[in-house]
């Protein structure tokens, strides 16, 4: 059984940032519109660097593989779970819809991801994968809801060159499908600024919190307990019934895929939702409590299917 603090040791930095940007905050050291413009920087010009970058880098055929099947099949599952809940029991519209499929479903594959499978599996090579299946595929799904849902159907087939997350992203798989291979100073001065993306989320995420709206927070505790659920539950459940029973992974395999299936909230959810105004308490509590809640879940995964 790995010991439980290696898994703590990832967490730690997230809990960190998280608890400065609170204390930055409560003080206002930052004035007051603080908040949206950190968001506004990772959203538009942090995490598209980022993003085009780890695209760019990595060859698009690395999520074809029985692994991702499954870990796409958990995905489903819980985003399918998230939009249902939202729309029958929560009467949520389009926009915050997107929103709680999204937080029900997209893991922190990066900076938590990294660490625990390092410390668990000794092994980091299924985040790219992983990566590329969410920022390929579930969030261009997700942001043409939040912006071409309410601009139209004109807006939407222009939406690639006005939001910076897609069009890094579509540049990126260009570069990697073309094998192009960028000058050094521009890899290096990417890799700088697309390594202030994750830091300065968490510090955003912390200021929220501050300045919770009370009663709107109370008013969604079923909605973010059922969402938590979904995510550090269902999902790797689902993912774990697929791998094994159906696909027959090998046992690394099998641990690997319900490791990042059971991973809490990105923070992506919460700066998506931040920036379009949707669904943006729901997404702050569930990447809290989801992480709260995953120190717990992937320890006992690590125990039931890691080696012995």
């Amino acid at each position: 059984m790995p010991a439980l603090h290696p898994l703590l040791s990832g967490f730690a930095p997230i809990w960190a940032l998280t608890g400065i940007g609170y204390l930055v905050g409560r003080t206002r050291l930052l004035g007051p519109q603080a908040e949206t413009v950190l968001n506004r920087f990772v959203f538009h010009v942090a995490m598209p660097a980022a993003l085009f970058l780890l695209i760019s880098r990595t060859p698009l055929q690395r999520f074809a593989n029985p692994s991702m099947l499954a870990f796409m099949a958990g995905t489903a599952v819980a985003t399918g779970l998230g939009l249902l809940a939202g729309h029958l029991l929560f009467r949520r519209e389009s926009g915050e819809l997107a929103i709680g499929a999204m937080a029900s479903g997209y893991v922190n594959s990066a900076n938590l991801g990294i660490p625990v499978t390092m410390q668990v599996l000794g092994d980091a090579s299924f985040v790219g994968p992983v990566m590329l299946f969410q920022i390929l595929l579930v969030t261009p799904a997700v942001l043409a809801v939040l912006d071409g849902g309410a601009a139209g159907r004109r807006a939407l087939l222009t939406l690639p060159l006005r939001n910076p997350i897609l069009l890094a992203t579509a540049l990126g798989a260009v570069v990697s499908a073309t094998g192009l291979h960028l000058p050094a100073e521009l890899t290096r001065s990417g890799e700088l600024l697309g390594g202030a993306g994750v830091p300065t989320a968490l510090i955003a995420l912390g200021m929220s919190l501050h300045n919770r709206p009370s009663a709107e927070g109370r008013s969604r505790r079923a909605e973010v307990g059922l969402t938590v659920a979904v995510k550090t539950l269902v999902q790797p459940l689902a993912a774990l019934a697929v791998a094994g029973p159906l696909l027959h992974l090998p046992p690394h395999q099998l641990l690997t895929v319900v490791l990042f299936s059971a991973l809490p909230t990105a923070q992506n959810v919460y700066t998506y939702a931040r920036e379009y105004g949707q669904g943006a308490v729901l997404a702050r509590d569930t990447v809290l409590w989801s992480t709260l809640v995953s120190m717990a879940t992937l320890s006992v995964i690590s125990w039931a299917l890691g080696p012995a």
